[in-house]
């Protein structure tokens, strides 16, 4: 099937998650094998573990898998804007690397942006269930509340990795550190509709988590209130014809 151009990339951005890459490259060859033409893309955001080493294992394996490397870290909205550059399909999926996101609703996610032509141009993920601690799930909660408030974008969870998009839509879109956290309030800014697919979260399998509440508190913040900005300096387009 992949003897074909790709319908769909899958981008995934990955720190130090050796131990989760096999077990999720299967499952995503799974999801998608007899459905479209697909490719997946890995970016390793400099690492320091085995994830180079277990990439480069895979893709002499798999002809669909592509991989590239950040030589040093650069976060995750640039690993994935890494990916969608590269990616040759028209439309792009994005997975966490950690395994909490299950490859079995990137169907789901696809033929929703289908389904929607070009009204659509965003479908994400709304983690149910999720498996997290308490406090991990009380910051999300107050991070998602205070967006919502403040940038009106109908998102209940836009922490959740999985999202299925128009590539040239998404790089249209005002490139900025932690771009992937706004993706609903900033693809609704230029005019597009989203729409929601409910997923089940999952425990992580191995490794531990490369984000902290503390570490990116701030610059959320100040992120925030650029989107804010961006939102509220948006111009319409005039519609013109010849006289």
């Amino acid at each position: 099937m992949n003897s074909k151009e790709p319908a769909v990339s899958v981008v995934v951005p990955v720190r130090n998650e050796a131990g989760n890459i096999a077990p999720l490259v299967a499952e995503i060859a799974t999801a998608l094998e007899e459905q479209w033409p697909f490719e997946v893309i890995y970016v390793d955001d400099g690492s320091r573990d085995g994830t180079a080493a277990e990439l480069s294992r895979l893709t002499a394996q798999y002809s669909w898998l592509r991989w590239m490397r950040h030589k040093q870290s650069c976060g995750q909205s640039a690993a994935v804007r890494t990916g969608v550059r590269a990616a040759r399909g028209a439309l792009v999926v994005t997975i966490d690397g950690d395994g909490q996101n299950d490859p079995k609703f990137i169907p789901a996610l696809v033929r929703a942006l289908d389904a929607g032509a070009s009204r659509i141009a965003l479908v994400a993920g709304q983690r149910v269930g999720r498996k997290a601690s308490g406090f991990k799930k009380l910051q999300s909660r107050i991070a998602n509340g205070v967006r919502g408030a403040v940038l009106r974008d109908g998102t209940r969870d836009t922490g959740c990795g999985l999202k299925a998009f128009r590539r040239e839509v998404f790089l249209s879109l005002p490139y900025f550190d932690g771009l992937h956290r706004f993706l609903p309030a900033l693809v609704k800014r230029e005019g597009y509709g989203i729409a929601y697919v409910d997923v089940v979260d999952r425990p992580r399998r191995a490794g531990v988590s490369n984000y902290g509440m503390w570490d990116r508190l701030w610059i959320g913040i100040l992120d925030l209130a650029g989107v804010w900005w961006l939102i509220r300096r948006r111009k319409r387009i005039p519609e013109v014809s010849e006289g």
